[in-house]
């Protein structure tokens, strides 16, 4: 196993995960709820931060990696189910939005796996509709863990729950997108 910066950024997003879901289960008074809250928002964002990074330093000083390729995109979706379903038990996220987003990840994970195994993961890249999703996503995530006003004129409630809408409708549509791509090999070799 390669071990680089890019690729301990990728680790260090991973033991994000329990810190955004854990501080939500620490005893009744450790910290205010507001204080929770913002952690919360502001570990994930962290976390999405070194999202980026970790690709544009791999990239940068040509650490690509088969390992880092695998690492990256579970520690993404890892990131994301952990956060919605916080979100999902806390009442912030309806369970239809999380089971859409979630079910996707699994769904296009293993269908990309199952192309690359028979020699066309190209035809299952990242479209653009893709990128736009998770950004939505990305922003709504740390809006609805935060869940007050921000600044005080921005509600984080609204705008967060509009972007997981828009993110779920994206997820369907850049799934759709996949299959719609993949239907022809799955027909013919399936």
């Amino acid at each position: 196993m390669p071990f680089n910066v890019p690729i301990f950024l990728t680790w260090l997003r991973v033991a994000m995960i329990p810190l955004v879901v854990g501080i939500f289960y620490l005893p009744d008074g450790w910290l205010s709820p507001w204080t929770i809250n913002f952690s919360a928002g502001i570990i994930f964002i962290i976390a999405s931060i070194t999202d980026w990074f970790d690709g544009y330093l791999a990239r940068k000083w040509n650490q690509t990696s088969s390992f880092g390729a695998f690492l990256d995109p579970v520690a993404d979706k890892l990131m994301v189910a952990g956060a919605l379903l916080v979100l999902v038990q806390l009442g912030r996220v309806h369970a239809i939005l999380g089971f859409i987003i979630i079910g996707r990840e699994i769904a296009i994970s293993a269908l990309r796996e199952w192309m690359a195994g028979i020699g066309e993961g190209q035809s299952v890249a990242v479209s653009s509709v893709g990128k736009i999703k998770t950004t939505a996503q990305m922003f709504a995530i740390p809006m609805l863990l935060y869940y007050d006003m921000l600044f005080n004129f921005l509600d984080t409630r609204i705008i967060g729950n509009w972007l997981m809408i828009l993110a779920a409708t994206l997820t369907v549509w850049s799934m759709l997108y996949y299959l719609k791509k993949a239907w022809p090999l799955i027909k013919e070799r399936g």
